[in-house]
């Protein structure tokens, strides 16, 4: 998995009805944008760093515009 800062991670709910968790990525500390990450969790703003597991997917930001 690779992600870049400013991107979401989303761990899917374990079980029906179960919401998923979403993390800010404020840091990647891997190499070439491998893990761990350090997050900000949206559900309750603590912040620590995280190896995503299978459960885990990353929404990354939108490409920004080019300049012509």
């Amino acid at each position: 998995m690779k992600a870049a800062v400013g991107d979401r991670i989303v761990i899917h709910g374990h079980h029906v009805g179960e919401p998923d968790q979403v993390a800010l990525v404020l840091e990647v500390d891997g190499a070439g944008g491998e893990p761990p990450f350090r997050v900000r969790w949206e559900a309750d703003g603590h912040e620590g760093l995280y190896f995503p597991g299978p459960d885990a997917t990353v929404t990354h930001l939108p490409a920004a515009p080019t300049a012509r």
